[in-house]
């Protein structure tokens, strides 16, 4: 078999490698010279390669070509080269055609160029901008359970409707993600159903959104034609109303071992067991669930309401068990003698388990339900029933109005948005746990413990908002459970929590400077830069010299048992040691100098990997016609994953390319390992196109995936708008903002996911890049449209604090924007990106230097407010 690689001009030296086969000879035209497998074109040209044994099955490990050149080395499968579709990498000037192929490399690139094949990117480019609302159009459309609570406390509640009849509902208490249990029988982790309505029908319809937009209280409507069901529903203390000083929050020791994959062992838990039973079942009140519905008759004749008694329902059997009874409004647990849910009916305890009421036209009927997290005794359950909801919702609807107001605020002209920003903070704060007001907390991303790598977003986006406290009282939870050798390991055997955390930690300095703080967790902090260091140091051995692994840190970093050199790993570690050197400098300038000096060794280990491991990598093709190079998640791999050239299985989670893609290179581009324009992240970002995205929204679990940081320092804006809007809006439940961790259904109030959300929105509206503060870097062009606003006051940022406000004045011509930063180092300049609604360029500027192509001002030698104007 005979295949020919042009290249377009220039000197070409290199050699050829054949996996999986064996070469017969090399053949040059014109002045080259070939001998053995090596080769040289001093001018460009055709090197013809004849195969001795090879194979082109379909499968794992088929024959490979490796070319490797001086400047520009790369692979493909032999199978791969086709006549109508020939390999072309537009970037090396290179192509790949049949031997009985006589075209020449200009000759096959201006073919592909005639077909104007378009790739994702390409397409994104020549398509308006992506919204919410076409984005809406084509996605799924997911439900989920909303969690209620207290914040920093882990009793909560999931309350939503029965998803197998459209009808409410459930409540389900629960210890953080560990269901309530009757601790007087075994095997009894229950929910509680109740029903209202007639019930299953050909039509159903609920529509359910959040108090004021952003609050965790629920409100919904169940609509039965004539009669409508209204609801709310919230959390608050059984005898206290909701407050800042009446929060006591619960002991992280005890939240911890009650968080989904935690790593606490028997004998630790045993140590706990009368702080577990003191927090979870003997505490000084109770949190109550309420959920009220007003059924209102809006027909012109009477019509009846139905209502079902909350009961209990056991997770083994979906059965009610035999000891529960009702008896005058009280749902009980014969055996425990306590009850578990009070009901009312216009205020009076409900008279029968199951009632049909008629309701005059105009009228309605008030059906409350208060779920205790614990059952009651009578005498408690007693004082409940005479609970003063509107009193308690007040108070609850101020308590969390409190807690935004006293973050920084963001506002942008987008109520999609807009919402989602305030409820995302309150949605992190709800699953924060820890007593108040000090002390350690758990960052729980949703569903699951505290994890290095996915608590990071989180603990970042409160310091972004200014919650420093809250932020410091996060990062503690992770050193109080670091292990005396350094290592920081909380969920599930994943090894990647160390770096993550350092990195976490750098930031938290980067927002405060709070040297005062640094000081006491330096000892920690610098226990596990050893930890890390000594782990590079293993892997600085002979053996793995050339293979893409010397240097490089291995270790398991997700769900499946792959311990390998991951980059993913690896990007970690490299950004929490580099937060050291900076952590570091002001304490200890020695430490600091030498750290400097191994993480830059360490930078062009990982570095030396990537392009080692891009020279062997199989190419893929791209939409436009051209290929390109799919990088592995780990050194050991050749090429990507899901293309099998070193065989085994890929699948899991739900998709074939995740080990490629969610955990991959692009970690790199973000932690700062890879710049963001170099080669090698010009091909992770172009190999990120589909199938391992659809509309640049990555598959199954996308906010692992870190194409959207590379993509906003790239300034491929549209690109980056794209995948913004699918990737929430596949993923969230629309109505209430609560996120999947998965698409499938797996792992609810992903918190981790929804602060990647929240940090993509913060990169887009202020961006540190160096010694500049970018400014509106991926904003949509639809928010500034005449009128339109963008407010920030007292976002914090490495230089300080943000007071940021943008006037579309588009009558008149005009938009405007002024920037005042306060209370930190200024940076050298300001760069503020005002992109016409319309895609004009600017004709006059005001204030700073325009760039027509990024259509961004820059304010040089800030020093500390500007204020810019572009004339349309």
């Amino acid at each position: 078999m005979k295949i020919a690689v042009l290249f377009a001009e220039g000197r070409v030296k290199g050699k050829i490698n054949v996996v999986n086969g064996s070469l017969k000879k090399l053949a040059v035209d014109g002045k080259g010279k070939a001998s053995g497998n090596e080769f040289h074109l001093p001018d460009g040209g055709r090197l013809e390669i004849s195969l001795g044994g090879f194979t082109v099955k379909r499968g794992a490990s088929p024959t490979m070509i490796n070319v490797l050149t001086e400047k520009n080395p790369f692979s493909f499968f032999l199978r791969d080269v086709n006549p109508g579709n020939p390999i072309y990498i537009p970037e090396f000037q290179t192509a790949v055609v049949p031997g009985a192929d006589a075209r020449n490399f200009r000759q096959v690139a201006d073919a592909i160029a005639g077909k104007m094949l378009l790739s994702d990117f390409g397409r994104f480019e020549n398509e308006p901008e992506e919204s919410y609302e076409k984005a809406c159009e084509h996605n799924t459309e997911q439900y989920c359970q909303t969690w209620l609570g207290i914040g920093r406390d882990m009793r909560m509640f999931r309350v939503g409707y029965q998803p197998n009849f459209k009808y409410w509902g459930q409540i389900q208490p629960c210890y953080h993600s560990m269901p309530q249990s009757n601790p007087a029988e075994k095997d009894t982790r229950y929910q509680i159903n109740f029903e209202i309505g007639p019930g299953s029908s050909c039509r159903t319809k609920t529509v359910r959104h959040l108090e004021c937009g952003v609050l965790p209280i629920l409100r919904a409507v169940q609509d039965e034609a004539d009669v409508q069901y209204h609801i709310r529903s919230f959390a608050s203390l059984e005898k206290n109303t909701l407050s800042k000083n009446a929060v006591r929050g619960s002991d992280w020791r005890a939240c911890y071992p009650n968080t989904g994959g935690n790593m606490i062992s028997p004998e630790d838990k045993e140590k706990i067991k009368g702080l577990l039973n003191t927090e979870m079942n003997g505490r000084e009140q109770e949190i109550i669930c309420a959920f009220r519905v007003e059924a209102v008759n809006t027909g012109k004749t009477p019509n009846y309401a139905f209502f079902k008694a909350p009961h209990c329902v056991l997770h083994s059997n979906n059965k009610c068990p035999d000891e529960c009874r009702f008896e005058n409004g009280m749902s009980w647990f014969r055996k425990m003698d306590k009850v578990y849910a009070v009901s009312r009916i216009d205020g009076d305890p409900m008279c029968d388990e199951e009632m049909s009421i008629l309701i005059q036209p105009g009228q309605k009927v008030v059906f409350d339900i208060l779920v205790p997290h614990s059952p009651l005794t009578l005498k408690r359950a007693e004082k409940l029933s005479k609970w003063d909801f509107e009193k308690h919702l007040g108070a609850c609807r101020d308590f969390w109005l409190k807690k935004l107001d006293s973050a920084a605020k963001i506002a942008v002209p987008e109520t999609a948005i807009d919402e989602r920003i305030k409820a995302g903070l309150l949605h992190c704060d709800l699953a924060t746990l820890g007593l108040e007001p000090d002390g350690p907390a758990l960052a729980t991303i949703g569903w699951y413990s505290p994890i290095g790598t996915e608590s990071a977003p989180i603990i970042q986006f409160y310091d972004s908002m200014g919650w420093h406290k809250l932020a410091e009282r996060s990062i503690q939870f992770f050193l109080e459970r670091q292990l005396e050798i350094g290592f920081i390991q909380n969920f599930a055997n994943y090894q990647s929590e160390t770096g993550p955390l350092l990195w976490t930690a750098g930031e938290h300095f980067r927002y405060t400077r709070d040297t005062a703080w640094l000081k006491r967790v330096m000892p920690k902090l610098k226990k596990a830069a050893a930890y890390l260091l000594a782990w590079r140091e293993r892997n600085k051995c002979p053996e793995l010299k050339n293979t893409g692994c010397y240097g490089l840190v291995d270790g398991k970093v997700a769900d499946p048992e792959d311990y390998f050199h991951s980059y993913f790993l690896n990007a970690g570690t490299y950004i929490g040691l580099s937060r050291m050197v900076e952590m570091t400098a002001a304490l200890d300038s020695s430490y600091s100098k030498t750290l400097e000096k191994e993480i830059k060794d360490y930078r062009k280990d990982i570095v030396n990997s990537v392009y080692h491991s891009q020279s062997r990598a199989p190419i893929v093709p791209v939409g436009d016609g051209s290929w390109a190079p799919a990088l592995p998640s780990w050194a050991e791999y050749t090429g990507a994953h899901h293309l099998y050239a070193d065989g085994g299985n890929c699948f899991t989670h739900g998709g074939f390319p995740l080990r490629s893609s969610i955990i991959g290179a692009n970690w790199l581009i973000m932690q700062e390992a890879l710049e963001p324009n170099e080669q090698a992240s010009d091909f992770i970002q172009k190999t990120n196109q589909y199938p391992l995205t659809r509309e640049n929204a990555a598959l199954s679990q996308p906010y692992y995936s870190r194409h959207d940081f590379a993509h906003i320092k790239r300034g491929e804006v549209k690109a980056f708008l794209k995948m913004y809007y699918n990737q929430f809006t596949g993923l969230q439940d629309r109505e209430t903002y609560t996120f999947w961790e998965h698409y499938f259904h797996v792992s609810e109030h992903k918190t981790h996911e929804e602060a990647w959300f929240l940090m993509q929105t913060r990169w887009m509206l202020y961006l540190e890049e160096g010694d500049t503060l970018s400014m509106l870097k991926a904003i949509p062009r639809r928010w500034l449209e005449d009128g339109k606003q963008i407010v920030m006051d007292g976002v914090k940022s490495y230089f300080g604090s943000i007071r940021f406000k943008t006037e579309s004045d588009l009558k008149n011509n005009l938009i405007k924007a002024e920037i005042r930063l306060e209370s930190g180092g200024l940076p050298a300049n300001v760069a503020i990106r005002l992109p016409h609604p319309e895609g004009l360029k600017a004709a006059a500027c005001e204030g700073g230097d325009y760039d027509p192509a990024t259509e961004t001002v820059t304010a040089a030698n800030f020093k500390g407010w500007a204020s810019v104007t572009l004339r349309f």
